[in-house]
């Protein structure tokens, strides 16, 4: 445990060690507000809720969340540092856990900061904060399953571009994973055992619940499952190419 929070604090003070924390935080910051105030009508549906904010954070993080994790690892194959990080006395698993971790945390640090947002709902009227509250704890959630993928091909990869874009692609695909467009292209050859896992892969099918207050096991099993299965690709794919 020691060594992974080494390795946390090493990554999160990273990110404020550079530009690249602030503009990420004010980009957030911005794109929420727009998407929030003007394409999601939050004043014009005269209602005490947060749908407008959540509705969005699925395409938020499909450009965001991989501009954050795409200099994960191919930074360090890139500049040479991973062979000095890969020779401390730390297991190759506390090491992958210590940096999504210290991601994940960045990440809630920006979705703490729109408190604003939640302050100006009830301001203006008498909103359910426990649905709120879940939403922030789903989002997190769904935003943790981004970065696991974004983890993950940043680890096959030494050009962050790369990475960027591929991770930009997978999770698309997992986000439009539900939409009848996607499915019909399955459906006039896959059997419809294959249409349904399909379409239960889609962010957008399990973050919808949690960003209307609703708890479903099925939907924290899954990004948790999600998480676990991409930070194990990440820590084989790692030790695979430590010696490239």
């Amino acid at each position: 445990m020691r060594n992974m929070i080494t390795v946390f604090k090493r990554e999160l003070s990273g990110y404020f060690a550079t530009p690249l924390a602030y503009v990420f935080l004010v980009i957030f910051l911005i794109l929420t507000g727009v998407f929030t105030f003007y394409l999601g009508g939050f004043f014009e549906r005269e209602q005490a809720d947060l749908q407008p904010f959540f509705a969005f954070h699925p395409w938020l993080y499909l450009f965001l969340i991989p501009a954050l994790s795409m200099r994960l690892w191919a930074e360090e194959r890139k500049s040479g540092t991973i062979e000095l990080l890969l020779t401390l006395p730390l297991t190759m698993g506390q090491a992958v856990t210590g940096k999504f971790l210290a991601a994940w945390a960045f990440t809630a640090i920006a979705l703490v900061l729109t408190f604003p947002i939640w302050l100006t709902v009830n301001y203006l009227g008498n909103p359910d904060n426990g649905v709120i509250i879940t939403a922030y704890i789903g989002s997190l959630l769904m935003a943790g399953g981004y970065l696991a993928i974004g983890a993950f091909v940043s680890a096959l990869t030494r050009n962050q571009v790369i990475a960027f874009v591929v991770t930009v692609m997978i999770t698309l695909g997992f986000v439009l994973a539900g939409f009848p467009a996607v499915q019909d292209i399955f459906a006039t050859w896959a059997p419809q055992a294959v249409i349904d896992t399909i379409s239960s892969m889609s962010f957008l099918t399990h973050f919808q619940g949690l960003s209307r207050g609703v708890i479903d096991l099925r939907d924290l099993i899954f990004f948790a499952s999600l998480i676990g299965c991409f930070l194990a690709a990440n820590a084989l794919t790692v030790d695979l190419k430590k010696a490239d």
